[in-house]
């Protein structure tokens, strides 16, 4: 075992931070391969009780949409249960990779409530709140794309892209008991 290049085993060392910088920047972009339904967004609407909304990262802080948790683990909180592990383990492998082979900063952990952070003047990058948002940001990452070769990604975002049409085209019981009765 090497020597470890931080005083504190609660944090992750020089390796660890890159690592985690390759998975920060296109976290957006993470995202719509970690939440791939229009159904894994609805969770992210409840901004100021834990929903990881924003891309940025944090030491045992649940209002980041990244978290180092114990040491040696960390969770992207933006994957929902309905995530295809293959997919998001090979984008995430991607990501690391990326961030060791080009010494990706992750920015300093927010420790501070993300909301409050906010109110005090911290600027932050905003997960994509739904599908169709989501779906626009691994079209211009290459990182991505590398995580899924060849027809992979393609393919996916195909599949993904018609969901979204799909959804955006259906007529819920929502819209007929809010939109029917308020015609003039």
């Amino acid at each position: 075992m090497g020597i470890p290049d931080t005083d504190d085993p609660q944090m992750p060392g020089k390796t660890g931070l890159k690592a985690i910088g390759g998975v920060v920047h296109p976290l957006q972009a993470l995202t719509a391969i970690g939440a791939s339904t229009v159904n894994s967004y609805r969770r992210l609407r409840d901004t100021g009780f834990w929903a990881p909304v924003f891309a940025v990262r944090g030491f045992q802080n649940r209002t980041t949409g990244l978290r180092v948790s114990a040491p040696g683990r960390f969770e992207d909180r933006s994957v929902d249960s309905m995530v295809n592990p293959y997919f998001m383990g090979s984008t995430l492998l991607a990501a690391m990779d990326d961030g060791l082979d080009n010494d990706l900063d992750p920015g300093a952990p927010e420790e501070r409530n993300i909301y409050e952070a906010m109110a005090q003047g911290k600027k932050v990058r905003k997960l994509p709140m739904s599908l169709g948002e989501a779906l626009v940001h691994p079209e211009n990452d290459e990182v991505v794309k590398r995580g899924l070769p060849g027809e992979m990604f393609r393919l996916y975002h195909e599949c993904k892209s018609d969901e979204w049409v799909r959804f955006l085209s259906t007529v819920t019981d929502w819209d007929k008991e809010t939109h029917m009765e308020c015609l003039p």
